[in-house]
């Protein structure tokens, strides 16, 4: 089986892409088909030994459509989008030009503006029609596609948005023309009771045009974050080949080169610092606004900015697999995907345009019967039409998805899906692990207590000393600490590691243990005097490692893996917008609690394995819960892909982030309040669109069919229902743009502080 994703050309409306979709759907091998109309994408999984991508481009330009097998660049779309755009604005200036004297010359009599006596209708009517035929047809032309896809559409039996608009406006034009040859036979009455539509086929055309121009440029908006990210990536890199700096393009990179990153210049690929030290501006990646230092061994990644020092850097990866690719990715397959509420409008999509033909139809024969003239039913029919508007249905999801999405990649939230997008917001219930997700995942030096002639850096200075030549997590912690504070460390004598105990060792001649409660007993070491600080200690979470120099206690060093800076204020914001917090962890119980109490966490799993973790999300499920997994290390892969959504901590292993539905760039859990509220956002900004589309069509085409006119006499110009036909797509666009304001509150938490 095999996933693929194609552009296809010559889509207008919804109803274009359901007809893809179904047929498309009905080739042997096609497992399922999914159109996004925003994007002009078709996404395929099929049995590659069954059909092939000739038997699905055949039936795709079949149904009149035309696949592009070839996937276009970032850079060629552009540059296609924006040559299509100023193509659209210049036939729209070319239909207004020649609309605006055609509005005049029909209706400026009517509305008592002077006309030269060689087109007044009342003197001369051949020319007063001949004219506005000779005006109308510069705007068909430049307006030719909706004649050309309409009908090609309506003979496939699939008939689309241009399909209505060529039906409306060639009904006016071919009565028109009716109309005209009888004031050419000597009927003037044919130019004096205004049976003449040109200027309505006109100016319906001349809206449309411009509705649709507009729709262009807001639809390419939303395309703004993938070309942002694009733009990200630096062109070239400053090598070091055979010991000679050159400047070569990124293409031309390979792994292990070494590469010069001068101040205020963007790291080309993902590496290795091996030598040097900066601050790295890391905000295009992951959305932290402040800078990160970066040392040696320290990995750098691709676009991010080198604020100050000279780095060399080893390349580790390439184009294709940097972070930077990896989002790009990411983003893109989120907004070609579908979500579940899409299928609402596709459905109705399918039915849309047939249903609109059959009700204008209706209208038509129904005031035809009524005793109405031609004249009035042609203009309701025409009216129905035009105002229809199968676009907004077919934008509605998409276009705020795209956004979405983008504004998500742009703040270091990256959804992989709309699926994902759509569930999140049905999130109550969220599982947290502890170690790397609450917590920094790595144990920290938090307190130091002494008795007699010791200080705290003295105590300090040999616990460091003593434990420099230990591997061991707790050990490390303390010597990290030392170098923090610039505590010179001694020489040992000899260092001996005593399984499960602690560490053995002789600093500045001076014997030393350090370990746990079970190594002062074995050594006869008496620690009475702080073991209430000690009992506290473990209370809190903490581990307490009892020091002893000479033979006499001397103090107490505490490690804990603290908690992360944000995670209480994450918990209770969380807590407030109604959803359930937990913790579960592999760690003992006290820890786990400890932990728990410090962020405000109420409902505590303890000593949990790996395995156990899956199993509690599947009961939690069970219980008719919504529930999300935030994990970031192997072991929580289980309970990501089991959750109804799986988040991982960006800075965790790739096992987590490839198993689960949203990946947060940082290693904040603010950014997991902040992925719900914009999956709300987006889900009510979809509802929106959908309520405006579905209310405008229900609302706008019994308004154009006249029911309003039997009761109140209003009725409803073609014109201006080609009018609001447009701004109907327009304003689905311009809401779903109103997403890109979205604020994330991780920044104004970050103020605050």
């Amino acid at each position: 089986m095999l996933e693929d994703t194609y552009k296809v050309k010559g889509m207008s409306c919804a109803a274009c892409s359901a007809r893809v979709e179904r047929v498309v759907g009905k080739i042997d091998g096609i497992v399922s088909a999914s159109v996004n109309l925003a994007t002009e994408k078709l996404t395929i999984f099929y049995d590659e030994n069954v059909v092939t991508v000739k038997i699905i481009k055949d039936a795709i330009d079949d149904a009149g459509y035309k696949l592009i097998e070839k996937k276009v660049p970032h850079e060629d779309d552009k540059e296609s989008n924006n040559t299509k755009i100023k193509i659209m604005w210049i036939k729209f200036a070319i239909s207004a030009l020649f609309s605006i004297p055609l509005i005049y010359i029909s209706m400026g009599s009517m509305l008592g503006f002077p006309l030269p006596i060689a087109l007044d209708p009342m003197h001369n009517g051949i020319a007063f029609a001949l004219t506005q035929l000779l005006l109308t047809i510069p705007i068909i032309v430049v307006g030719y596609k909706f004649y050309t896809v309409g009908i090609k559409a309506l003979i496939k039996r699939s008939p689309n948005m241009d399909s209505l608009v060529a039906i409306g406006t060639a009904a006016a034009i071919i009565y028109s023309i009716y109309s005209f040859i009888r004031i050419v036979t000597g009927d003037a009455m044919a130019a004096h009771d205004n049976h003449l539509y040109f200027e309505t086929a006109g100016v319906i055309i001349t809206l449309i045009l411009l509705g649709k121009t507009l729709e262009a440029i807001s639809k390419n908006k939303t395309f703004d974050a993938i070309r942002k990210l694009m733009e990200l990536a630096p062109k070239t890199a400053n090598v070091l080949r055979d010991g000679v700096e050159i400047k070569l393009p990124i293409g031309e990179l390979l792994i292990d080169d070494l590469v010069i990153v001068r101040p205020g210049e963007k790291i080309p690929m993902d590496g290795i610092v091996i030598e040097g030290h900066s601050a790295i501006d890391e905000a295009m990646l992951t959305g932290e606004s402040m800078p990160i230092e970066k040392k040696d061994g320290d990995n750098v990644y691709a676009a991010s900015i080198n604020k100050n020092g000279l780095l060399k850097v080893k390349v580790t990866k390439l184009s294709d697999q940097t972070i930077l690719s990896q989002i790009i990715k990411l983003v893109e397959d989120a907004q070609n995907a579908k979500a579940p509420i899409a299928n609402i409008a596709d459905t109705v999509s399918g039915y849309f345009v047939p249903i609109v033909f059959c009700i204008a139809l209706v209208t038509f024969a129904g005031w035809l019967i009524g005793g109405y003239s031609m004249e009035f039913a042609l203009s309701m029919f025409i009216a129905v039409l035009v105002i229809a508007c199968p676009c907004a249905l077919g934008l509605a999801t998409p276009t705020a998805i795209m956004v979405g999405t983008g504004v998500g990649a742009r703040n270091g939230i990256l959804i992989k899906g709309g699926d994902a997008l759509e569930m999140a917001h049905k999130i109550r219930t969220i599982v947290f692990d502890k170690t790397g997700t609450i917590t920094v995942g790595k144990p920290a030096l938090t307190d130091i207590i002494t008795i007699a002639e010791y200080d705290e850096n003295e105590l300090l200075q040999v616990a460091a000393s003593a434990e420099k030549g230990s591997e061991h997590p707790l050990g490390e912690a303390i010597v990290r600490k030392a170098f923090e504070k610039n505590v010179e460390l001694k020489a040992l004598e000899y260092f001996e590691s005593i399984t499960g105990l602690g560490v053995s060792t002789k600093v500045d001649g001076k014997k030393v243990f350090i370990g746990n409660s079970k190594l002062m007993e074995k050594e006869g070491i008496n620690i009475h005097a702080l073991e209430i600080e000690a009992s506290k200690l473990a209370r809190d979470g903490k581990t307490p490692m009892f020091i002893a120099i000479n033979g006499s206690f001397a103090g107490i060093i505490a490690v804990a893996d603290v908690v992360k800076e944000s995670s209480k204020k994450a918990i209770e914001m969380l807590t407030n917008m109604g959803i359930e917090a937990i913790m579960v962890t592999g760690d003992n119980e006290g820890t786990a609690k400890a932990i728990a109490r410090e962020v405000g966490i109420s409902n505590v799993i303890a000593e949990v394995l790996p395995g156990e973790k899956a199993e509690l999300i599947k009961k939690l499920q069970a219980d008719g819960k919504k529930v999300a997994m935030v994990g970031d290390g192997i072991n929580d892969a289980p309970a990501l892909t089991q959750a109804d959504i799986g988040i991982a901590i960006g800075t965790g292993t790739d096992v987590a982030m490839e198993s689960a539905d949203i990946v947060l760039m940082r290693s904040d859990l603010i950014d997991v309040l902040d992925a719900l509220r914009l999956s709300r956002a987006t889900i009510r900004n979809i509802k929106q669109n959908l309520c405006w589309a579905f209310g405008y069509n229900i609302i706008g085409i019994p308004i154009a069919a006249g029911v309003l006119y039997l009761s109140n006499a209003v009725l409803l110009n073609p014109m201006i229902a080609a009018a609001a036909m447009s701004f109907s797509s327009i304003s689905v666009l311009g809401n779903a743009l109103r997403l890109k304001f979205f604020k994330k509150k991780s920044h104004l938490v970050d103020k605050k502080a």
